[in-house]
């Protein structure tokens, strides 16, 4: 059986990630889903503590509506968070704050100083390797230029 919700439905919005990580998921939470989360905690809260009052058991019954509402709106925000990553919700300022990243990630790059002082290379038949302190990037493209 197949479970993967993207074989049946294609998202209707542009795709940012498309399996999103726990922590990329979390960090997208807007104000709404915030909101969405307190509300329901909140009423969860009042339901328990109302639901509570005839046994005389107020508090244990508060906190058990309480840790369900907070797991409940937690888990109605990470879904709308998801949701929008993923291009399944709509997604406008995501796709614009991704792109402003994305721009800023390729100026930082393009405008990098490097100390060569710290470059090491080495050139071999597959290619050319070049270390800075301790990332490696390995480009057959620079074979010819380097060996002059």
């Amino acid at each position: 059986m197949n479970t993967d919700i993207t074989a049946s439905t294609k998202p209707e919005y542009p795709v940012i990630d498309r399996n999103p990580a726990f922590t990329k998921t979390v960090g997208n939470f807007n104000t709404l889903d915030y909101l969405r989360l307190i509300t329901i905690s909140g009423v969860s809260v009042t339901v328990g503590y109302l639901s509570g009052i005839r046994p005389n058991i107020r508090g244990p019954s508060m906190v058990t509506g309480g840790l369900i509402g907070v797991m409940g709106g937690f888990m109605y925000a990470y879904q709308n968070s998801a949701g929008r990553l993923m291009g399944f919700f709509p997604n406008e300022d995501e796709v614009a704050r991704h792109k402003k990243y994305q721009l800023k990630r390729l100026e930082s790059a393009s405008n990098a100083q490097f100390d060569y002082s710290k470059v090491s290379g080495s050139s071999n038949s597959d290619g050319i390797e070049i270390g800075i302190g301790q990332f490696t990037c390995a480009q057959k493209s620079e074979v010819d230029y380097m060996e002059r």
